[in-house]
């Protein structure tokens, strides 16, 4: 499965800002776990709990510098190849931390008591 017009439009709807630095313009679809991971033909990772808009500046960084990467891990923004998408993302604008949905919806949860 590709993203099609109608996920961009909803993922969108459900990330209008980016979870790391509140930017609103230019962002990027990023995915948790990254297409070249796992040996899965990329399409299969386009699914609404995989992905997340994110700035262009965070997208470059998650893949640049390992204290940004880390960082990412810790907040679900990305994801090892042995964790699932029902790992939790960290929205620092709401300070609150969310599940992300295979139907395209996030779900407030409490904080995870550790770090991933």
């Amino acid at each position: 499965m590709a993203i099609t017009r109608k996920m961009s439009l909803q993922l969108r709807e459900r990330d209008p800002y980016c979870v790391h630095c509140g930017a609103d313009t230019e962002l990027q679809v990023h995915h948790r776990q990254n297409r070249g991971m796992g040996g899965r033909p990329k399409n299969s990772l386009d699914k609404f709990d995989n992905l997340i808009r994110v700035c262009s500046w965070l997208n470059y960084a998650m893949e640049q510098d390992p204290a940004v990467a880390r960082e990412a891990r810790e907040k679900g923004w990305k994801l090892g190849q042995w964790e699932n998408y029902e790992t939790p993302v960290y929205d620092r604008m709401q300070d609150a931390w969310f599940i992300l949905t295979p139907k395209g919806d996030k779900v407030q949860v409490e904080e995870p008591t550790t770090l991933f």
